[in-house]
């Protein structure tokens, strides 16, 4: 009796166990001033010099991480508006525009891969961006922290003459 109520219970659970697996892929989200963000869009771009523009969308936000190239490496923020990172949230009141630039806000874009043969790039983020109109309906600093993009799709531009 005793072998039949343990066998029963093992086939309970064998048969219970179920894999909800789901996956993130692209994937563009991190903790903005305190809170988990995820981007419902991501996309990406190179440009003809090689500059690397990634954007993602979250309704009315958009975050647009700027580097000057594809290359893995570390491109530091509040030094130049050639890296850069801009989060604009747009609403019935208007547009709240945070970013970093040449003494504005500070921060990093790691790129850890870009991969030329699917086309997509991996890296993280992190950055403090300034209320570039001191709009008085946000805060004067915008905080992203643990910022990740995971293999989001880039596009090549098209050069035509």
């Amino acid at each position: 009796m005793k072998k039949q109520i343990l066998l029963i219970i093992v086939l309970f659970s064998l048969i219970s166990c179920a894999e909800d697996v789901s996956f993130n892929n692209p994937s563009f989200q991190g903790v903005k001033d305190n809170v988990f963000w995820r981007a419902i869009e991501s996309k990406a771009s190179v440009g003809p010099g090689g500059a690397l523009v990634i954007e993602a969308y979250s309704g009315n936000e958009v975050i647009t991480l700027k580097t000057t190239s594809t290359t893995a490496q570390t491109y530091v923020l509040g030094t130049s508006t050639s890296k850069t990172a801009t989060y604009v949230r747009t609403d019935s009141d208007g547009a709240i525009t945070f970013t970093t630039g040449i003494d504005i806000g500070d921060g990093q874009i790691v790129i850890k891969e870009y991969d030329e043969v699917n086309h997509t790039v991996t890296g993280t983020f992190k950055f403090n961006a300034e209320n570039v109109y001191s709009n008085p309906l946000a805060g004067s600093v915008l905080n992203f922290q643990q910022g990740v993009f995971y293999k989001v799709p880039v596009r090549q531009q098209v050069l035509t003459n």
